[in-house]
């Protein structure tokens, strides 16, 4: 079997700028993968980099054609293994890089196999969570605004940033707006561990569903702190980036947050998942800013999860992929029969 490969660079205006407590975001910069065999078959995905995590676009496009090399010398989309270690072994970091390959490999896998890729992994595509609709920081009126559309297009869960100095008057307002919603609050390290004991206590009266990644991520002994005195429940998104660190967390926090694009592709979010299950830690998968050709794949490992953070595609202004329908934050896999993770170039 021969395997040809390529990539291109996404710039990817968002609908709304995009802020959390350390910056502000108009663009994704993504970058999308192909993988073709021989018999007409083709598999997509694409990176997300962020630069917290020390990795850009352009640092991905430094390093995906010595991954996509690795690709075409084993040439077989099925030894995902083999590929992945090789993979680890050429580029140690940009994990982005090597997940925009590792989506595009089991893209590729699951087509030939003609499956879905829930089904090419034996899911349950009835045990799906809702997808967050994130409210990013804004003036009080704007996000009033913003959370207004939200409940129009009828999504259920909201993830609010926060971080300011109006974090109260912040979810009061939303609250306010959403009043069926279930609500998440992100603060992204923004607190110490004390200020953010007090800020949830401050907030809890909102009826939240619980806080993620409350300070540094260099703080474990911050972080559960926190967890320890807080009403309401502790992710950890900046603190759980590889499998290494989940029995790092097991002691500080809930919930341990996911993303393909921080452990580096699909076969290490599913072993990421089982140990965070063994270390008695509920799972959410969340996601940067991507393009469907990522997200897409995400979606199908919805069915293990207990929470779901993927609406990526959904802040882009217009995504030049589709991918599995998520109907008002509903992951629709019951009703896709798309073989691979069902992204398409439009």
């Amino acid at each position: 079997m021969t395997l040809t490969t390529e990539f291109e660079r996404l710039s990817l205006p968002l609908e709304n700028a995009f802020t959390i407590s350390r910056g502000t975001q108009e663009t994704a910069e993504n970058v999308a993968v192909r993988i073709a065999d021989d018999e007409g078959n083709e598999g997509v995905g694409a990176a997300a980099p962020s630069s917290h995590y020390g990795e850009t676009a352009a640092t991905v496009e430094t390093v995906l054609p010595d991954l996509l090399d690795v690709v075409e010398e084993v040439g077989d989309p099925h030894q995902l293994h083999r590929i992945e270690r090789r993979m680890r072994e050429t580029v140690e970091r940009n994990p982005a890089a090597r997940c925009a390959v590792s989506v595009a490999l089991h893209d590729l896998a699951a087509k030939r196999a003609d499956l879905p890729l829930y089904r090419y992994w034996g899911l349950d595509p009835a045990e799906t969570v809702p997808t967050s609709y994130t409210i990013g920081i804004d003036t009080t009126e704007r996000m009033a605004e913003k959370t207004e559309t939200a409940v129009e297009r009828g999504y259920s869960v909201l993830k609010v940033k926060v971080g300011t100095d109006r974090d109260e008057e912040i979810l009061s307002t939303v609250r306010e707006h959403a009043p069926d919603a279930t609500i998440r609050v992100d603060a992204n390290e923004a607190w110490s561990p004390r200020e953010a004991v007090r800020k949830i206590e401050a907030v809890a009266e909102y009826d939240l569903e619980f806080v993620e990644q409350p300070v540094s991520a260099d703080d474990p002994e911050g972080l559960k702190f926190v967890r320890d005195r807080s009403p309401l429940p502790i992710a950890a998104d900046e603190s759980c980036v590889t499998l290494a660190d989940i029995p790092r967390i097991a002691d500080t926090v809930d919930i341990a947050n996911l993303k393909l694009m921080k452990c580096g592709g699909l076969r290490e979010a599913k072993r990421m998942i089982h140990a965070a299950r063994a270390h008695g830690l509920e799972v959410m998968l969340g996601c940067m800013i991507e393009t469907n050709a990522a997200i897409s794949a995400a979606a199908h490992l919805a069915p293990l999860l207990d929470y779901a953070d993927l609406d990526g595609s959904l802040l882009l202004d217009d995504d030049p992929y589709s991918g599995v329908p998520m109907p008002e934050g509903d992951i629709d896999l019951a009703g896709f029969d798309r073989p691979g993770t069902g992204a398409r170039r439009e």
